[in-house]
């Protein structure tokens, strides 16, 4: 298969596809101001070509702020592209869609990948949808758009995930997701007073969430928001830790970017060697698939504000180029098979 990134930094969707040729699937990144233009312009250059899109950042080894990209697969990929509605109150009403188009595109472990874009929800979206990939043990790499919009086949939609199922039709696929942080001592936190529809959480080990925090690690209310950068919560879920970041203080409390339950058994973590962990990563990847058509990935918007606060964005980058073919965007949560993670990476590999 073969993997196209065109992008325009003024926004023009023309000069974006310039060279596209005939995809067989189109992924659309815009911003929040041509969003819907966008949408409307690229259905009516490719009608009736599956396609989905979002709003936020992309990249290549250019980061595309607030312009337009489309990605684009060809070539031998056998693409399902639809939506599932109201995710804030029953995304499952519609899942029929997705076992069918399971069924269409003959969906299997080894060659097919599901691509999602979502509006928010996303650990009730992806508890849903993989109760239908687990069936045939599919897997999912995709994460949350901004300003609550997104597309599936030239329509608009709120309150939804839109998705693409892909088959390639010429080889393996595997998704992986990077952790960047590491478990910080001993401290271990049981979670309470927890807001669960507002990701809210109020006590740690029975103290205020904010005071303990501010007290491990000695920072003011205002330094918290990035502090969080270096030192987030992390939610152990079995042998794995999901990565829980803190989104803003809340009188004593704090709300994070995913939800947190009561008794919940949360670790505090730090941030350990990234550039090192990104080479094991490649190397990894290489190990795995000695021939790579492409590579799609999501990176969170706080690795990319980290990145670039320590002037390793750019080198990020074209550390991941040396895979071949490798793009992606920048979301505002990530989303691994059934989980919902903050501040990490996930990829989807082609052979």
């Amino acid at each position: 298969m073969k993997q196209f990134f065109g992008m325009s930094q003024s926004g023009n969707i023309k000069e974006a596809v310039r060279g596209m040729g005939r995809p067989q699937l189109i992924m659309l990144i815009s911003n929040s101001d041509q969003f819907e233009t966008h949408v409307r312009e690229l259905e009516a250059l490719y009608p009736g070509i599956p396609s989905i899109g979002c709003i936020g950042m992309s990249y290549d080894i250019r980061v595309v702020e607030k312009g337009v990209s489309v990605i684009a697969f060809s070539d031998g990929v056998s693409v399902a592209a639809n939506v599932l509605e109201e995710v804030s109150v029953m995304p499952v009403k519609y899942i029929e869609r997705l076992e069918r188009d399971v069924q269409s595109v003959n969906a299997m472990q080894k060659d097919t990948i599901c691509i999602d874009f979502c509006t928010g929800n996303d650990a009730c979206v992806l508890t849903t949808i993989y109760s239908v990939l687990k069936r045939n043990q599919i897997s999912l790499v995709g994460g949350t758009g901004d300003a609550g919009k997104v597309s599936a086949n030239g329509r608009v939609y709120e309150d939804a995930v839109v998705y693409a199922l892909v088959k390639n039709q010429n080889g393996r696929i595997k998704a992986y997701k990077e952790n960047i942080y590491h478990q910080m001592k001993d401290y271990r936190f049981i979670a309470s007073r927890t807001d669960k529809a507002n990701y809210i959480i109020g006590s740690l080990n029975g103290q205020p969430a904010k005071q303990v925090y501010q007290k491990i690690l000695h920072v003011t209310d205002q330094e918290i928001l990035t502090q969080t950068f270096k030192n987030p919560f992390g939610k152990l879920n079995g042998d794995d830790i999901c990565i829980v970041s803190i989104k803003e203080v809340n009188g004593n409390a704090l709300t994070c970017f995913r939800q947190v339950n009561d008794s919940d058994v949360l670790v505090l973590l730090e941030l350990g060697d990234y550039k090192a962990i990104v080479k094991n990563t490649i190397r990894m990847i290489r190990q795995d698939f000695p021939r790579i058509s492409a590579v799609f990935s999501v990176n969170c918007l706080f690795r990319y504000l980290l990145f670039t606060e320590n002037h390793y964005m750019q080198e990020y980058l074209n550390e991941m180029g040396t895979l071949g073919n490798h793009v992606g965007f920048v979301g505002y949560g990530e989303h691994y098979n059934n989980r919902f993670v903050n501040q990490s990476m996930t990829c989807v590999v082609f052979e």
